[in-house]
């Protein structure tokens, strides 16, 4: 209990901080790929705390994929932070029309029943999913997404990842069209939304 407790405040400061950093922000509008896809994207199946969940079924919605963990000190709050801000910018009818994955690039820690824990405190349009550490690799490495172990100084030998930080755009017909960067605003993040969500 005491560990679950510690957990969710760790999570609830780092929301904080990354809400916080999220003033300071310079302009970083979504960056277009060119027709021929910088990556292979592609569908693929992984586990959430409501059982599984695939690309596929988001066909006809606009979807939002991101790479992280919930462990995670900084990026990862950051990024979601900035994110669920800017759905919250849409309105229903355009919060409908989207879905936001988040995959965990560790799944040695992160069970679904944690992902669904940590993804409800930035925007309820977030699933979290996980999956064996060569399903994940290969997802990631089709999406063009780096990460890797680094070992920390701590007691318990705890470790880190670093990881890629864009947030995929991924259109209703299952093309990946763009990538949002790390920190960008909310209000940018709603602009690159309406974009696609707009485009025929």
């Amino acid at each position: 209990m005491v560990e679950r407790l510690l957990g969710l405040a760790a999570v609830v400061l780092a929301i904080v901080i990354a809400g916080l950093a999220l003033f300071w922000q310079p302009e970083m509008p979504e960056r277009a790929l060119p027709r021929a896809p910088l990556v292979a994207g592609g569908d693929f199946t992984l586990q959430s705390a409501g059982g599984p969940v695939s690309l596929a079924d988001y066909r006809g919605k606009l979807v939002l994929l991101y790479f992280g963990y919930t462990y995670c000190p900084d990026i990862c709050p950051t990024s979601l932070a900035a994110t669920a801000e800017g759905l919250k910018q849409l309105t229903p009818e355009e919060q409908a029309a989207v879905a936001m994955i988040f995959v965990s690039v560790d799944p040695k820690r992160d069970t679904p029943e944690r992902l669904k824990e940590y993804v409800a405190f930035f925007h309820p349009a977030i699933v979290g999913v996980t999956g064996s550490a060569e399903v994940i690799a290969e997802v990631a490495r089709r999406y063009g997404v780096i990460y890797a172990e680094q070992k920390v100084e701590t007691a318990g030998g705890g470790y880190v990842v670093d990881h890629s930080s864009d947030t995929f755009i991924i259109a209703p017909d299952g093309a990946v069209v763009a990538k949002i960067a790390h920190a960008t605003p909310p209000d940018q993040v709603a602009h690159a939304i309406r974009k696609y969500l707009n485009q025929p």
